[in-house]
């Protein structure tokens, strides 16, 4: 190996080192903040090692009710956007591979790059008018938004990957273009469905704009329930810490065990989509 290459590492590992302490510093403070007493979180100096370990910050959010809901709306939100999406994704990148549109493609890039909060203020007045508003119904919807160009994208990369003989084969053989769909093109690209799958969850999970505005008392999502916890009057660092990790627990072990799946789809899709 010679000096260029060494000092070429040594530079990857400080940047890698500068771009990800701040991260890790975060987490192991919030860490730090749910698991101490509140006469700990609010002492100065700081302490980042208390004395005294307690679970009942996490006890006491999990015990409330209001947890359980906001859990279910969340798995029932991000769940029903996800399984919508890729019914609406798969085939829909399936075609623009299979037609190399790639008009079709730039769109679906913008899309998945434009903010949400774009398409969140005339999706509200729609909503509002259809009375939907408070409901898991318009959040399903607008979760859409999100996960159907994440999908496509994904899937457009993966397809145009799979081997075009094989489905001339099965054309030859009689099948018809669903039938090609289904039994030839389907089982190929499962590695990329698997990947656009786990991004849909992830982006959908942590959304919290749509949230915010368009969910009632009783349909918020975990994004917004912590929000929630935060007031003016008092302000409990260490269950709201606690609620953020568990928020944040899900999709960082998701994340973590398909951290090569989703580095994989995301460079398909990059080098592919375009």
């Amino acid at each position: 190996m010679s000096f260029r290459q060494i000092l070429g590492k040594i530079a990857l590992w400080i940047s890698v080192f500068v771009i990800v302490s701040p991260a890790i510093l975060f987490f192991l403070w919030m860490l730090s903040l749910s698991v101490k007493y509140e006469i700990d979180n609010a002492a100065y100096p700081p302490v980042f090692i208390p004395d005294r370990i307690s679970l009942d910050n996490y006890v006491q959010v999990l015990t409330s009710n209001r947890f359980t809901t906001y859990f279910f709306n969340t798995l029932i939100v991000t769940g029903s956007a996800t399984l919508l999406a890729l019914l609406v994704g798969v085939p829909a990148g399936y075609g623009i591979a299979r037609m190399n549109a790639h008009k079709s493609a730039i769109v679906i890039l913008i899309a998945r790059i434009t903010p949400g909060l774009s398409y969140l203020i005339p999706l509200f007045l729609l909503f509002q008018w259809l009375g939907l508003l408070g409901t898991l119904v318009p959040q399903i919807i607008i979760h859409l938004v999100v996960t159907v160009p994440i999908v496509i994208w994904i899937m457009i990369g993966y397809f145009e990957t799979t081997p075009m003989e094989l489905e001339e084969a099965a054309h030859i053989d009689g099948a018809t273009r669903w039938q090609v769909f289904r039994h030839v093109a389907l089982p190929i690209a499962r590695p990329g469905i698997a990947v656009a799958f786990i991004l849909a969850v992830i982006f959908s999970w942590n959304n919290f704009v749509f949230g915010i505005v368009l969910a009632g008392r009783e349909t918020r999502t975990l994004p917004v329930a912590v929000y929630n916890m935060i007031s003016f009057d008092q302000l409990s660092w260490g269950p709201l810490a606690a609620a953020a990790l568990l928020v944040t627990l899900p999709v960082l072990l998701l994340t973590v065990f398909a951290q090569r799946q989703i580095v994989a789809g995301l460079t398909a899709g990059a080098v592919k989509g375009g």
